[in-house]
């Protein structure tokens, strides 16, 4: 029997959902999947998350092709659900629908003057360098001599790094043409990335910490007596991951010091209290074991986790879609980061969507055969697979002229036009 799965979204744990469904074909159970994604592009934060100095992570995207070489595959990308079309509409077609639309927005401070000009956020910030259509033309006040990133996640320490790194590092990379010309404009020297608690509670991971010392235009400042303290609080058997993290920052912290024009300093215990400022962002108080201090600053961005978009006609809850185990409603699941929240890796979602897609096996009775999305989409243009494979080969090429892995478009009508469409 043929089963039609529509997912919504093409990123990470959309393709898992897909390998997982493709996984448990049989002779009796053979699945037709839809992936329906807004953006012209798929692959989702692979394209438009991961930082562009580590193109390892990226190499994902050939297990995605594979995927998506399924001749019982297609992808319908350029098309909005919950807008133009509702899951609703996509409910009474498939036998089910699988929500794996990420978690894009990101997560608010709470505090005065977090709405200064200058204040901003990660989710912002990483898709503009990124060459994310829809964050294009917005503005990054490069001006000052200091940025603040708040928060002690690989977020955080991505956008410090992208702020601090000496710019024509990126120039063998995928990051935006918009976004390296900015940065070689930029006056920032000083990145300060603050934690409001201790390092042993950071949520960074130990090979993105050992790979700070590798870098060579930048010096990576963090105090001894915060590692030190840490590893005391700690105790004599701290968990794997912690004590991982506790002995890289004990090499940062221990790493001779060095004498660059560009500073990326690791501020513990900082919990933020009040952005300052008149017209932007001119400093950030910190309430700290000390006292309160304040940074002086022209730049903040907050990175300090993510939250789902909402989809008209899902449950939303603290950030999330309501769901049990992955089961939203009716035929109705979820996958990934708007199944659990942002956490984990980028194959942390293979487990994930692989335990989703059992369940949602199991729940399985006699195919619908009523129709799919094509019925839906009108005179929509459509980026199929065929037209994406332009795209990536047209932006492939364009960067092998300049030494690069890929030249991104940015903004959706050139990515249409490298489509064909």
């Amino acid at each position: 029997m043929l089963y039609r799965v529509a997912i919504v979204g093409a990123g990470p744990s959309a393709y898992f959902a897909a390998q997982a469904l493709h996984n448990l074909q049989n002779e009796d159970q053979i699945f037709a999947i839809d992936m329906v994604e807004r953006l012209p592009t798929p692959w989702g934060l692979v394209r438009s998350g991961v930082a562009p100095d580590h193109p390892k992570i990226k190499t994902v995207s050939k297990v995605f092709e594979k995927i998506a070489s399924d001749p019982n595959f297609r992808l319908f990308a350029n098309v909005e659900i919950g807008s133009e079309i509702s899951v609703a509409q996509l409910s009474e077609r498939y036998d089910a629908v699988v929500i794996a639309t990420g978690s894009s927005l990101g997560k608010r401070l709470g505090i005065p003057g977090e709405n200064l000009y200058g204040s901003m956020s990660a989710a912002d910030f990483v898709p503009w360098y990124n060459a994310h259509p829809d964050f294009a033309n917005i503005e990054i006040p490069l001006d000052c001599d200091t940025a603040v990133v708040i928060g002690a996640g690989n977020v955080a320490m991505d956008v410090a790094r992208m702020l601090s790194l000496e710019p024509t590092e990126l120039d063998t990379t995928d990051t935006a043409d918009h976004a390296i010309s900015a940065f070689k404009n930029s006056k920032v020297r000083d990145v300060y990335t603050t934690a409001r608690r201790g390092p042993e509670h950071a949520a960074f991971t130990s090979p993105e910490l050992r790979e700070l010392a590798k870098l060579e235009h930048t010096n990576v400042i963090m105090a001894k007596s915060d590692i030190e303290n840490a590893v005391i609080r700690a105790g004599e058997a701290p968990e794997k991951d912690v004590k991982s993290n506790l002995d890289a920052m004990a090499l940062i912290a221990d790493s001779p010091k060095t004498n660059h024009d560009r500073s990326m300093h690791f501020l513990f215990e900082h919990r933020p209290k009040e952005i300052v400022g008149t017209d932007r962002v001119e400093g950030i108080v910190y309430t700290t074991p000390l006292g309160d201090v304040t940074i002086e600053c022209g730049l903040v961005i907050t990175a300090i986790g993510y939250q789902a978009s909402a989809i008209d006609g899902v449950p939303y809850e603290s950030g999330k879609v309501v769901n049990i185990e992955g089961h939203v409603k009716k035929n109705i699941y979820v996958v990934g980061w708007a199944k659990r929240g942002p956490s984990g890796v980028i194959g942390t979602n293979k487990s994930d969507a692989a335990a989703v897609v059992e369940l949602l096996v199991s729940g399985l009775s006699q195919p619908k055969n009523n129709g799919d999305i094509s019925d839906l989409i009108g005179n929509q243009i459509v980026v199929d697979q065929s037209a994406w494979q332009r795209i990536n080969e047209a932006e492939v090429a364009a960067g092998e002229l300049v030494g690069k892995p890929r030249r991104k478009a940015v903004l959706r009508e050139d990515l249409l036009h490298l489509g064909g469409l």
